[in-house]
C-alpha cells in the first residue's frame, strides 16, 4: 500500500515483535532481527535503548509517522491538562488514518493513508484527504458515496479482522463510525504492550 512492498513486514523485523498483530507476521516465525547480527545474543538493554524502542514502535504502529511529526504530537501533548502520556495517546488515536483503521475500513494503517490521500474518506459529510486530520468527539467518519464499491474497503469490512474499540460507534448500513471520545491508553487495543511514560522520558532526556 505505498512504495515499498511490505513496510509492516519490515518494521516487525526490526522492532522484533508482532507489532498489528497479523498471523502472516514475520516475527511469528523468527523472533529476531533481520541481517547477519539478527541472531546474536541479546543483552540488557539500557534505559536509553528502552526508551528508544518505545519511540519506535509507537511511531511504526501509525503508519511509521515521521519523527517531526511525532515530536510534534510530543510537545503538543506537553501543553495539555492531565498525563502527558495518555494524551499523546489520545492525540495519536484521534488520527484520521487511526480511525478509518479501527472501523475495518482497510486491512492495514497504511492502506488507511492511501485511500485518505485518495479522497475515499469523508468527515461529517466532507471529503479529507489528510490522513494525520485530528478528529474530535462527535465526529462522523465515513466512506463516500462514490467509494464505497472500492474493492480493498468491501473485501476489509466483509473480513472484520479486528474488534471495534468502545470509544468508536459503528454504523453498518452507513457505513460511517463517530468518534466518540478520546481513548486512555487501557482502551486501545494494542497488539503489544506500548509504554507512552518511555516515551515522554525519551523527549525529556
Amino acid at each position: 500500500m505505498s512504495k515499498r512492498k511490505h513496510p509492516h513486514h519490515k518494521i516487525d523485523r526490526r522492532l522484533r515483535c508482532n507489532l498489528w498483530g497479523r498471523p502472516k507476521s514475520p516475527v511469528n516465525k523468527r523472533d529476531y532481527g533481520p541481517g547477519e547480527h539478527g541472531r546474536r545474543r541479546k543483552s540488557k538493554p539500557s534505559n536509553f535503548a528502552e526508551q528508544l524502542m518505545a519511540k519506535q514502535q509507537l511511531k511504526g504502529y501509525y503508519a511509521n509517522i515521521s519523527e517531526r511529526q511525532f515530536r510534534r504530537y510530543y510537545r503538543r501533548a506537553t501543553q495539555m491538562r492531565g498525563d502527558t502520556g495518555e494524551q499523546l495517546i489520545g492525540l495519536l488515536e484521534s488520527r484520521l488514518d487511526a480511525i478509518v483503521y479501527r472501523l475495518n475500513f482497510v486491512p492495514t494503517v497504511f492502506a488507511a493513508r492511501q485511500v485518505i490521500n485518495h479522497g475515499h474518506i469523508a468527515v461529517n459529510g466532507k471529503r479529507v484527504t489528510i490522513p494525520s486530520y485530528l478528529c474530535r468527539e462527535g465526529d462522523i467518519v465515513s466512506i463516500r458515496e462514490r467509494s464505497r464499491q472500492h474493492p480493498l474497503m468491501l473485501e476489509a469490512i466483509q473480513d472484520q479482522e479486528r474488534d471495534l474499540p468502545d470509544y468508536i460507534g459503528f454504523d453498518e448500513k452507513a457505513l460511517s463510525g463517530t468518534y466518540t471520545r478520546v481513548p486512555k491508553l487501557e482502551d486501545v487495543p494494542y497488539p503489544v504492550r506500548m509504554n507512552p511514560q518511555l516515551v515522554i522520558e525519551y523527549y525529556s532526556r
